[in-house]
């Protein structure tokens, strides 16, 4: 009888694994997961929380669980149905032995009276990270040479269940059609600004007074905390201002519209048009009979969020507006990582030359070519090394931590 309530849980489980959030429209659910094959390499995911990283989470008595069952209000009220509590344990990435292009997952959980479970996984390649995937099934369209998973629970009340006991994880190589290397995508959305200073982002970061991030209504594009794994490109229509910011929230609205992926892609809403979020169908054509995924009646086409700081200060917006949002991870090519921030993009490569918007401390930015400029004393290093960014702007090397995915010519 004990073996076969185990087994039980495990098949409930995985169909958590697979499960959308309560309200999500309907979609085709991935097939369960075929038995790895002898080729495939397997492992256990660690559930012992240590990271500074980690947010709400627990390991006690054998369970992974929230740290604090109790729903608190959300940074941003639009971002879900009512106030939950939510925690994510992020794990250490995993060197693979050899390159693979499909990562499956077996998740034993228990939850109850709506609480959730889920594994998500993403893969290192070409020096960047892929967008997280599910991890029932995730297939790469180029292979990785390292996975990272992470767990997000969920629960509507502190009566509800979400805990995890167990995930094991296997990678191999299946025939894909890899996508040709293409500039990043950019899209002209309807922005907001976020507010609330002191409230909690769904990667575990405080907001601070004109604080310098941004929000996207998925967690596919939501970076650990303190990196800039997936960075935006902020600009006005007319240019003259621009912001690289980290994204560490998820909002506005929804929580599961990658709304810049194409429709064999994208989570929800396959039927509207590539760079259209749902958000925006509804208030502007009455999709989706005006609401979200959640019911509510959309009040505005928002399709990203934006912390005080780069709303006021990177863009110098007075109030909600259409952007024109580049998805830096979307394109190849180098980047370098801002160390000390927010910096100021230059119209040359000097502090002589006036400031066309900033780039937000851990935003990626990407890099075109060096050149020899004004000398700068900075966090990092007294250079007269500048880069230009794609797009016609400078920074100083001397606030950036890093530069890597490729090499940077001299201009």
């Amino acid at each position: 009888m004990a073996r076969a309530r185990r087994i039980l849980v495990a098949l409930t489980a995985l169909l958590t694994l697979t499960a959308g959030v309560p309200g999500t429209p309907a979609s085709a659910a991935p097939p369960a997961p075929a038995a790895p094959s002898d080729a495939a390499e397997h492992w256990s995911a660690d559930l012992a929380v240590g990271g500074g990283d980690d947010v709400n989470v627990a390991w006690r008595s054998g369970r992974l669980r929230l740290a604090d069952p109790r729903p608190t209000p959300r940074t941003r009220p639009a971002a879900a149905a009512g106030p939950v509590a939510e925690g994510i344990l992020l794990s250490a990435p995993r060197a693979l032995d050899r390159p693979a292009t499909r990562v499956r997952a077996r998740l034993a959980a228990r939850t109850r009276d709506g609480g959730t479970a889920t594994a998500q996984v993403r893969g290192w390649r070409s020096g960047r990270w892929t967008e997280w995937r599910d991890a029932a099934e995730a297939v790469f369209d180029q292979p990785v040479t390292r996975v990272q998973t992470r767990v997000v629970l969920t629960t509507p009340d502190a009566t509800a269940e979400a805990a995890v006991t167990g995930l094991t994880l296997s990678a191999d190589r299946v025939a894909t059609t890899a996508a040709p290397t293409a500039a990043a995508r950019t899209y002209r959305v309807y922005a907001t600004r976020i507010g609330l200073v002191g409230g909690v982002t769904a990667n575990g970061h405080t907001v601070a007074a004109r604080d310098h991030f941004a929000a996207l209504p998925t967690r596919r594009g939501l970076s650990p905390r303190g990196t800039g794994d997936y960075t935006v490109k902020v600009c006005t229509t007319s240019g003259s201002r621009c912001e690289y910011a980290p994204v560490w929230d998820v909002g506005p609205w929804n929580t599961r519209d990658d709304w810049w992926n194409p429709p064999a892609v994208r989570e929800n809403w396959k039927d509207l048009p590539q760079g259209t979020p749902e958000a925006q169908a509804a208030y502007q054509n009455g999709y989706h009979g005006g609401r979200d995924q959640f019911g509510r009646t959309v009040r505005n086409p928002a399709g990203l969020d934006l912390a005080d700081g780069t709303f006021w200060d990177g863009l110098r917006l007075t109030d909600n507006a259409w952007v024109d949002v580049t998805l830096l991870w979307t394109g190849g090519g180098a980047r370098a990582v801002v160390g000390s921030g927010p910096l100021n993009l230059r119209a040359g490569a000097s502090t002589t030359y006036p400031s066309r918007g900033l780039a937000a401390t851990s935003a990626q930015v990407p890099v075109q070519c060096y050149l020899t400029g004004q000398r700068i004393a900075g966090t990092y290093r007294t250079t007269t090394r500048w880069y230009r960014l794609v797009g016609g702007t400078y920074v100083s090397h001397a606030y950036l931590s890093s530069v890597h995915g490729g090499t940077v010519p001299r201009c």
